[in-house]
């Protein structure tokens, strides 16, 4: 790979995510804090990821793989995106915001898919040459929670008080319009599928289905959509819990779990290697238990170490479950329905899972508003931790420990 190509492939991936970690990481503080929306409203808001991730199958199935190039796509729905952006910094009340946030995720979600096909049909050993391309995108996520809180310090007290939190989406209005016309400079991905006739059953990856036959299977893919219940939450009420008990710069310490994120990919083979998918999967799910304990019992004074360290267990909470569960779905479906298999996964989780979770999170967190607008977050975080554990358990007894093929680790 060229390095003018390899360096146009990181400059898409680190503005992709520049832009979704530059709004959505504050979106339930902005929400609950200058539009004075209740936490059922901010459960609909949040939720438009997953409609979204719902929606995204079949933008991809039926236009980008059959009918224009993907990177004509990709700059398109970021010029729109751009636009819808700007109606959200724009937006006065919850009532004309939401159409707004609907409306960009169901065109955002499906560039995640576009920006990976574009980085895999330029590379000649994806296996090797993708995660140098994509640690860019994490980059790009850190780098928007260190320019609101340090550059800007929109999420500060005062700040956010005065709505300047909405300056957030105008940030990422710009970085949108920017990727949009970027986008039609990107080298050519032409559409994988023209002339092919157009069925459900891929769209939605209904193939994979005979996978849930297998026991082990069965309860891995239960599993991940009950333990996005408790990652809604994380997503949802992490950054307003943060503001609210006082933590300095919350956006920005947020980026540990980032940074966490990266590291613990890299360790990732080596608990597959020493003990096994089970294990690794359970301590992941052990530490989305152990960090809503640490939101419960923690706070922003003498006991600020356990919400860092709170944030610090992302790594392990996201690699060791989701990324160790891609990995899974990968080595038992095989070659032939392996885009199947994992677009099943994508919509069971970040569709169905998440959806509940929001809905669920936002629901507890009307369940514990206190009068004075403030929230009992102790029992709000007790929640999360409960079902968190009570998935661990039901995994650790129901799915029989088997090995990945030697291919599937290697190739984390």
């Amino acid at each position: 790979m060229k390095n003018t190509v390899r360096f146009q492939l990181s400059t898409m991936m680190f503005l992709e995510f520049f832009i979704w970690g530059g709004w959505f990481v504050t979106l339930g503080t902005y929400l609950l804090n200058n539009l004075e929306a209740t936490g059922g409203q901010t459960a609909m808001a949040f939720s438009t990821q997953s409609w979204g991730a719902i929606i995204a199958p079949f933008i991809i199935g039926l236009i980008a793989d059959r009918f224009f190039n993907a990177e004509r796509i990709l700059g398109f729905l970021h010029l729109v995106g751009a636009v819808l952006l700007y109606m959200m910094y724009a937006s006065e009340d919850f009532s004309t915001f939401y159409p707004y946030v609907l409306g960009y995720m169901i065109i955002y979600m499906p560039t995640l898919a576009l920006v990976n096909s574009i980085s895999f049909y330029q590379m000649s050993d994806p296996e090797k040459q993708f995660s140098g391309v994509r640690v860019f995108g994490t980059i790009g996520w850190i780098i928007s929670g260190l320019v609101i809180s340090l550059v800007f310090a929109w999420d500060a007290p005062a700040a956010r008080e005065a709505g300047m939190l909405r300056n957030t989406f105008l940030m990422v209005s710009i970085a949108s319009a920017i990727l949009g016309l970027f986008s039609f400079s990107l080298p050519k991905t032409p559409p994988s599928s023209k002339g092919e006739s157009v069925k459900l059953a891929d769209i939605l990856g209904l193939e994979a289905l005979a996978l849930l036959k297998g026991r082990n299977f069965l309860m891995f893919f239960i599993s991940s959509i009950l333990i996005c219940i408790p990652l809604a939450f994380y997503y949802q009420n992490a950054n307003p819990f943060l503001s609210e008990v006082g933590m300095e710069d919350p956006t920005a310490m947020m980026t540990i779990g980032q940074i966490s994120e990266a590291l613990f990919l890299l360790l990732l083979p080596f608990f597959f290697k020493k003990f096994g998918f089970k294990i690794t999967l359970l301590a992941g799910m052990l530490a989305w238990v152990l960090r809503y304990l640490l939101f419960a019992y923690g706070d922003a004074g003498e006991q600020v170490y356990m919400l860092i360290i709170g944030i610090a267990l992302h790594g392990i909470c996201y690699d060791f479950f989701f990324v160790s569960g891609q990995i899974y779905t990968d080595s038992k479906a095989g070659p032939k329905i392996k885009s199947a298999a994992q677009g099943l996964i994508t919509l069971a989780t970040y569709g169905v899972g998440m959806l509940i979770g929001f809905w669920v999170a936002g629901e507890i967190s009307d369940m514990y508003l206190n009068p004075d607008g403030s929230h009992d977050w102790e029992q709000i975080w007790i929640v999360p931790a409960g079902f968190a554990f009570a998935v661990m358990i039901i995994f650790s007894i129901f799915f029989k420990n088997e090995k990945l093929d030697k291919k599937s680790i290697e190739n984390i």
